[in-house]
């Protein structure tokens, strides 16, 4: 039997365990998923008790994908290479006696990144799911600019990227001229850069799916901008996460459909 549950705070807005539900029903396995609101302050009490307990693996959201990383060392967990260097991962499942943490988000990424021109890249945001992005379309894009709130994301940001140049501005510069755009910040933050854009983003990614659509997106799509928005992100990530827990293969192609279908209808 599955046991899991995505963690993070907040936590309510989550469509994870509907997702998820579905998809062990779909596989026909028995499975358990829920949401539980874990902050980083409470997140060292947490996972000592999940040790002991028989939890198969946990999604994590913000803010918890750094908080992982960090507290991996005085937990004994296992942490991918990529998830150790962009020190976020957002899937943890159990191996033996520990967790192996890694960022399915990155692979979400790769995927609908993929044919998708990346030249010039703007990414808003500096925390776990800009490096997953940046380490998605690291080597891909020629020319990767960040808009961030806090400069001291620089350095890794600049560890993470092996290929690309990477180049930081304030978060009032222009979103025009960039091949792509992703915004991974929290709601509200893209709100007045959706009054000031004038055009059309040749691609705008947008992770967040609550609130949705958010303004950017939809000033985007007034504007005939391609867009990948956050249950794109939402149910790519999870499906990696479920052929993680349930150790099973599966067409990611139907369960895609079957999964955007009930996030969608959810959200409508």
């Amino acid at each position: 039997m599955i046991k899991a549950a995505v963690l993070g705070s907040p936590i309510t807005h989550s469509l994870s365990p509907l997702l998820h539900k579905r998809a062990y029903e779909l596989l026909n396995i028995e499975a358990s998923y829920e949401a539980l609101d874990v902050s980083p302050e409470g997140a060292e009490v947490f996972f000592r008790k999940a040790l002991e307990g028989d939890w198969t693996g946990f999604s994590l959201t913000m803010p918890l994908k750094e908080t992982v990383v960090n507290l991996g060392s005085k937990f004994g967990f296992e942490i991918d290479p990529v998830a150790q260097l962009m020190k976020s991962g957002n899937t943890m499942h159990r191996q033996g006696e520990t967790f192996h943490i890694s960022s399915t988000d990155r692979t979400g990424f790769l995927r609908l990144f993929e044919g998708v021109d990346c030249a010039k890249t703007l990414i808003i945001g500096g925390g776990g799911t800009a490096r997953a992005a940046l380490s998605a379309l690291d080597g891909h894009a020629e020319k990767i600019d960040f808009l961030l709130r806090s400069p001291s994301r620089q350095e890794t940001l600049l560890q993470i990227a092996r290929q690309s140049t990477v180049g930081f501005f304030p978060m009032d510069h222009s979103l025009i001229g960039y091949d792509l755009v992703v915004s991974t910040v929290p709601a509200g933050v893209t709100d007045a850069m959706s009054e000031s854009l004038s055009s059309a983003v040749p691609t705008l990614c947008e992770v967040l799916y609550n609130p949705f659509p958010t303004k950017l997106l939809e000033k985007a799509k007034s504007f005939g901008s391609v867009t990948i928005d956050g249950i794109d992100l939402l149910v790519e990530q999870a499906l990696d996460q479920i052929a993680i827990f349930s150790a099973l293969e599966f067409e990611y192609s139907m369960m895609r459909d079957e999964l955007q279908k009930v996030a969608r209808a959810h959200l409508n």
